[in-house]
């Protein structure tokens, strides 16, 4: 390869893989209605629910789930996320039951199981949430394709940027798309009992 080419080649790699980038990120947003090659998200994992009970990708299996990632310390996404999450359920009614759905600490180091069963009190007692490990964390994350990073504040704490997607998976713990909780409750319930 001489010198002339091998700069085109570079830029042409590049804008390859930012043109991949974007159609990845539109189907997962859902802008790709017609698309059919499933996503690659989801994968094993072992975590924590608030009552010490562990909790596996085995435990998808033969129900939907609705899977959002946040921790305890966010000051408005993940408490707005989880309380429509909440209104779902309790308009799924007996149905709510049949169904996962699960809130993902993405800050390990101050989410604990015993934080974790104070902070989801709050809400719906179907929600569940998961903790683990940093590393056990960082497995769910990467299977995932959960963005998460930590933010330092000024006075010496931190906060998380991450992905504020709920993801809904099928029965055999596939990932299907990202989850609308922005609409009525009731019509957000409908559309998860199709997956029932």
């Amino acid at each position: 390869m001489d010198r002339t080419t091998r700069p085109l080649v570079i830029i042409a790699a590049f804008a390859g893989s930012l043109a991949i980038g974007l159609l990845v990120t539109l189907w997962l947003l859902g802008g790709l209605r017609g698309a059919t090659a499933p996503a690659a998200i989801g994968g094993s994992f072992r975590l924590t629910d608030q009552a010490g009970q562990t909790v596996t990708e085995k435990n998808l299996i033969g129900r939907p789930s609705i899977i959002f990632f946040g921790f305890t310390h966010c000051p408005d996404v993940c408490p707005t996320a989880l309380f429509e999450m909440s209104e779902v359920l309790r308009a799924m009614g007996p149905d709510a039951g049949k169904l996962n759905a699960y809130f993902v600490s993405v800050d390990p180091e101050r989410d604990t199981s015993v934080v974790m069963k104070d902070y989801i009190s709050s809400f719906d007692p179907h929600l569940k949430g998961l903790t683990g490990t940093p590393n056990e964390i960082a497995k769910m994350i990467s299977a995932y394709r959960v963005y998460a990073k930590k933010i330092p504040l000024k006075d010496g704490d931190y906060t998380m940027d991450h992905t504020a997607l709920i993801y809904l998976m099928d029965k055999n713990g596939n990932f299907v798309r990202p989850f609308d909780l922005k609409r009525k409750p009731e019509e957000a319930a409908a559309d998860l009992k199709r997956y029932l």
